[in-house]
């Protein structure tokens, strides 16, 4: 199937003729006072709004008939129902069964697996109540104080998203840190900052096949030997290898991650689980399991022209393909919310990045976007003269109604600085629509630069995990548009095997001791290898 050659597909690419009219321009669009109730949604714990995007109730009617016509819906709910939905990798993909509530079985290969997941939740809770409790201590007798997450990617962009923004529900005297960088700074830094005895370390790799995870690994073993008696006693670890399990720390300090749930969607499975439950406690772990599984609710179960990431995936699309925008910015009005585009950058680009589709056929052209951003209000003084007055690109916009608990007050210009943060949350979007124009070029500004904007009540567990959800259920859906497979992510791998070759000839060199000529067995390339190859060596 050609996407280009469906009907709908070519509806909307009228409709994006007739937007680039002067009279689409949003400062007309928004001007209507029924604007906002006809573009804007709450459901799943936020409040969507839409009404400076793009579109019109034409626009998003053939989009409607476009989700409709690929079946992504039904699509969705066969995800949830265990089917092998990751096509490349026959598996099923059932991230959503880590946080579901329903108790209804979900059946797969024959066999009940929220059965498996609710067993595993039960030793991570009582695993972290024993940490809490001191009944699990370090084997000098201390007890930890410091978590030390080791994992890259999908084993560390969501869980620190998290941990950063519920940090204020953070268990008292328990610190957590990520270390996920080859860089020997990262791992000094860390070690500097915390006290070996009251150490647990981490180690999250699906395959123990990782190098950045396994190096880094044991790198901390090798720290911990020397600081500690026991240093298996300072060590759990989350793996789907079996074989691998008992290299860092003892048996029942291995926790099973499970096939079925892909790496960068892994947050409320153990891979999120074992260290926020540390960290959080276990009870505050639950309550964002709970917000996750109330938006899986509404995106599995809200009609199409009411389902929030549905409609949030289909303006994506429309923005990507039909007005030909190249980037997304998503720009959080809250501190704690820094993790959030590092997280979302990596869930889009790895999920969506793609250029085969599910039949394995080239597409006409590669799905996706690139994703970036930054808190407001520093966004404002980074990127946004680019925003308003250079490429355009579309922005997600996230604010907070309520402030987290506010020890000290104080005003300026007779606002206070949440009311600040605010009034630019406000401003933003409605000075990028509408544009303000100038007799001076320099000091004009054209305007009709599409945004959305997300409302959550307050920074608490349930409104995080809603969040969480909406991000990875608004990929899913964006992914089933494009008709690719968002669960796996063989361009990672790409640069990987490339690295796997010229490690063997750093080996190579580093056994003959020595840093003259070395043998290439890729001619096509060598010499640049070679040059570089030198340059290590020549530092060293």
């Amino acid at each position: 199937m050609r996407l280009r050659e469906l009907p709908e597909w070519q509806k909307l690419a009228q409709c994006a003729a007739r937007m680039s009219r002067d009279e689409t321009h949003l400062k007309y669009l928004t001007a209507d006072a029924q604007r906002l109730n006809e573009f804007s949604l709450k459901g799943g714990g936020l409040f969507y709004d839409f009404s400076r995007q793009r579109v019109d109730k034409k626009t998003m009617e053939h989009l409607f008939d476009l989700g409709r016509a690929l079946r992504i819906d039904g699509q969705f709910r066969a995800m949830t129902q265990g089917e092998r939905i990751n096509v490349t990798e026959n598996r099923a993909a059932l991230h959503t069964a880590s946080r579901d509530f329903t108790n209804r079985p979900i059946i797969m290969d024959g066999r009940d697996v929220t059965l498996e997941i609710k067993a595993l939740g039960k030793k991570i809770k009582c695993f972290a109540d024993d940490v809490h409790e001191k009944r699990i201590v370090g084997s000098t007798g201390k007890p930890f104080r410091h978590i030390v997450v080791i994992g890259i990617g999908g084993s560390h962009f969501g869980t620190e998203f998290v941990a950063k923004a519920l940090e204020m529900f953070g268990t008292p005297g328990m610190s957590i840190h990520f270390l996920s960088s080859l860089d020997s700074y990262h791992f000094e830094k860390i070690v500097s900052s915390i006290d070996p005895e009251a150490a647990l370390w981490v180690v999250i790799s699906k395959s123990f096949k990782t190098v950045e995870t396994l190096a880094n690994a044991r790198l901390a073993k090798e720290f911990m030997k020397q600081k500690v008696p026991d240093c298996d006693a300072h060590f759990v670890s989350i793996t789907a290898a079996k074989d691998t399990e008992n290299d860092f720390g003892p048996p029942d300090q291995s926790f099973h991650m499970f096939d079925f749930i892909g790496g960068r969607y892994s947050v409320t499975s153990a891979a999120g689980g074992v260290p926020l439950s540390l960290f959080l406690g276990h009870d505050i772990f639950q309550r964002f399991l709970k917000g996750a599984h109330d938006m899986d609710l509404h995106a599995q179960n809200a009609p199409l022209d009411k389902n929030i990431p549905l409609i949030a995936a289909l303006i994506s699309v429309w923005n990507t393909v039909f007005l030909k925008y190249g980037a997304l910015g998503i720009i959080p009005y809250a501190a704690p919310l820094s993790g959030l585009c590092p997280h979302i950058r990596q869930l889009h680009m790895e999920s969506v990045g793609k250029s085969a589709d599910i039949d394995g056929a080239m597409m006409d052209e590669p799905a996706g976007t690139v994703v970036f951003g930054e808190p407001g209000t520093n966004a404002q003084h980074s990127f946004f003269q680019l925003a308003h007055q250079g490429k355009p690109f579309p922005m997600e916009f996230i604010g907070i109604i309520k402030p987290w608990h506010q020890t000290y007050s104080g005003s300026c210009h007779g606002v206070s600085n949440h009311q600040e943060l605010w009034a630019n949350l406000i401003a933003q979007p409605i000075a990028l629509a509408q544009g303000r124009p100038n007799h001076d070029p320099a000091r004009s500004f054209s305007g009709n630069r599409p945004s959305s904007t997300i409302i959550i009540d307050e920074l608490s567990p349930e409104t995080i995990g809603g969040l969480l959800s909406f991000y990875e259920a608004k990929t899913v859906y964006e992914a089933f548009l494009w008709r690719v497979n968002p669960f796996d992510q063989f361009g990672v791998e790409s640069g990987k095997k490339t690295a796997s070759g010229i490690r063997d000839e750093i080996r190579r060199r580093n056994e003959k001791k020595e840093g003259g000529h070395l043998e290439i067995h890729r001619p096509e390339t060598g010499a640049i290898e070679k040059f570089y190859m030198d340059m290590l060596f020549q530092g060293e």
